[in-house]
């Protein structure tokens, strides 16, 4: 569970693997390899056995992707990590660009040569991420080609083996839905949508669809396996027969078949003539391949768990709510820290990720972290997903602010809070920009908003005093966030970017607004919040949804500028603190309470 602080998950990685890449390339007859950062399973986080961008470049950022050539090789990542890959990759064997702006698909474009034989590993790739690829290499007079074996895995002598840790249980205490139910209701949603099967390939939505979770992945509690669910509600669920504990047949019960995951391929080679349900971005080009050879007709949609798993149930949520009580109450410790010992003696990154760390810890709840935390002190702040390390660990500094982004599993929710503090004085600027970013907190958070509203008509609200002063921030400013499962689940989000999905009842969502000054120091603050039901407006005539706050920290009064807030937001900032301080006062110890009726004190 502990966070590392090192710069490689394994210090093999690197670039000396690229000569054991391209002699297995030669040995296939290809003349160029693509590498993406997704594996199998298409994690966020992946088992170390799946860590293959890593290994071959040296790169372990959570996004990003290589072409490795015969004689040249490129790696792409996005503007978060644009300093560390340059950090970490050696300039010397590897060209980094813009994932976005440049991308594998037009540098690929520009280096291939006529003739060239592309190799690819359908198991990694998404359908249509292949097709821009396909388009580009054609372009170029060059071919893609599938790959059996990935000549990256036959490189890697001493790779990992697959996770294999135990499947357990989701009691109905937490799920709150019997698996039952949810694969019957789930069922009926594919028959509606003209299938008779569907391919369920994404780890969350198995552990959702059968009450389990497992172990696999770091920072998520999941089960690498996949799933058939018929239209009946019947299954058959694939799973590695080491992760299969005594008791798991009987929690699955007489309509889940389990079978070992390489039955899978048979499996789909048996449905010829059937409607089978697949998601062309969760399932991988090898599945509609399958689907394909086996004489299946492919229905194209989004996994139908998706939807169902974003909008929690009762039970769900008050486990949400109990779960950032208990999380609140190791962050205002924490925070109570930083506000005396932190202040006198301030503590470098490290320090603070141990201390907050430990303090969940002693919850005795916590599972896991929900990711590794972030803590920037000073210009560090600015880095959005920095992440300190023993190279770039920094102390904090009398008028450093330091921003620490970070949250906890537990068995009854996931959290994600972030929180930016003042050590020593606040400059007039930095008290601003925290304010103007928390103008646009206080605006998401107490927003209505009716049915069928998406998280893009939203965004504009957390960004509009920052905009006013010419300022921004290039994140999104909301993800959905799982129950016991991933801090970042989708469908759902608010962003700038278009967006289809409507935001419904039960979906958790961040806030998330920042503000980051090269060089300076970076600001975000963070609550955790969910859509609650649509009602009555006082003299309106519609009915209205809203957000509920499940996060419960106090936020550094120091860094306000009262002068920039309203008397409604005002208000809001008073009601928020006194909620804080009623639910969390009650569970920390009297040093810290005192503290805490302090920084919750009305403004």
């Amino acid at each position: 569970m502990r966070q590392t602080f090192e710069e490689h998950a394994d210090p093999s990685f690197g670039p000396k693997h690229l000569p054991l890449i391209r002699a297995e390339m030669a040995r296939q007859g290809l003349d160029g390899f693509i590498v993406p950062h997704e594996d199998e399973h298409q994690n966020e986080y992946l088992p170390d056995a799946n860590e293959r961008l890593a290994w071959a470049t040296g790169f372990t950022g959570s996004a990003g992707a290589a072409v490795i050539l015969t004689e040249t090789a490129a790696v792409f990542v996005d503007g978060r990590y644009t300093l560390q890959v340059k950090e970490q990759v050696d300039g010397r064997w590897f060209e980094t660009l813009d994932l976005i702006e440049v991308g594998p698909a037009a540098w690929l474009e520009a280096q291939a040569k006529p003739g060239w034989a592309i190799g690819y590993d359908p198991r990694l790739h998404s359908p249509d991420g292949l097709k821009t690829m396909a388009a580009a290499a054609a372009k170029a007079g060059a071919s893609l080609k599938p790959v059996g074996a990935n000549p990256l895995d036959a490189a890697w002598k001493g790779r990992p083996n697959q996770p294999a840790a135990p499947v357990v249980p989701h009691p109905l205490v937490y799920a709150g839905e019997e698996a039952s139910a949810k694969r019957a209701r789930i069922g009926a949603a594919v028959a509606a949508a003209g299938a008779e099967v569907a391919l369920i390939t994404a780890p969350a939505s198995v552990a959702w669809l059968f009450n389990v979770r497992g172990g696999d992945v770091i920072r998520s509690p999941l089960p690498l396996g996949q799933a058939l669910l018929e239209a009946d509600g019947k299954a058959r669920l694939f799973l590695d027969p080491a992760k299969v504990t005594e008791t798991l047949p009987a929690w699955l019960g007489n309509e889940v078949t389990l079978e070992p995951t390489d039955a899978l391929a048979l499996a789909l080679a048996g449905l010829s003539g059937r409607k089978v349900m697949v998601d062309p971005s969760q399932s991988s080009a090898w599945c509609f391949d399958a689907l394909a050879a086996a004489g299946a007709e492919a229905v194209r949609a989004q996994d139908p768990v998706l939807l169902p798993k974003a909008c929690k149930n009762p039970v769900e949520i008050q486990g949400a709510r109990e779960a950032h009580l208990r999380d609140g109450a190791a962050l205002s410790r924490f925070l109570h820290w930083l506000a005396t010992e932190g202040q006198t003696n301030p503590p470098d990154e490290i320090e603070a990720v141990c201390k907050l760390e430990a303090l969940r810890e002693a919850t005795g709840a916590l599972k896991d972290l929900s990711f590794d935390t972030i803590a920037g002190a000073g210009p560090n702040g600015a880095i959005v997903h920095y992440r300190p390390t023993r190279k770039t660990n920094r102390r904090t500094r009398m008028g450093d602010l330091l921003l620490v982004d970070s949250g906890g599993q537990y068995l009854d929710g996931t959290t994600d809070v972030t929180r930016t503090v003042a050590i020593g004085d606040p400059s007039a600027e930095m008290k601003q920009r925290f304010t103007l970013v928390l103008k646009g907190h206080i605006a998401l958070a107490s927003v209505r908003f009716p049915e069928g509203t998406v998280g893009s008509q939203l965004d504009v609200l957390a960004r509009a005093a920052l905009w006013a002063k010419g300022l921004n921030y290039d994140h999104g400013t909301g993800h959905g966030v799982g129950s016991y499962l991933g801090v970042h689940e989708g469908p759902q989000r608010i962003a700038g970017r278009s967006d289809t999905v409507a935001l419904k009842p039960g979906m958790i969502v961040s806030n998330e607004p920042g503000f980051y000054k090269t060089g300076g120091y970076g600001i975000r603050i963070e609550n955790l919040q969910f859509v609650t039901e649509a009602s009555a407006v006082e003299g309106g005539e519609r009915p209205m949804l809203g957000f509920e706050t499940l996060t419960l920290a106090p936020i550094d009064r120091r860094v306000i500028e009262l002068s920039l807030l309203t008397a409604d937001e005002k208000a809001w900032l008073d009601t928020y603190h006194a909620r804080v301080l009623a639910e969390v006062g009650p569970l920390v110890e009297a040093k810290v309470k005192t503290w805490l009726a302090k920084a919750c004190a009305p403004i």
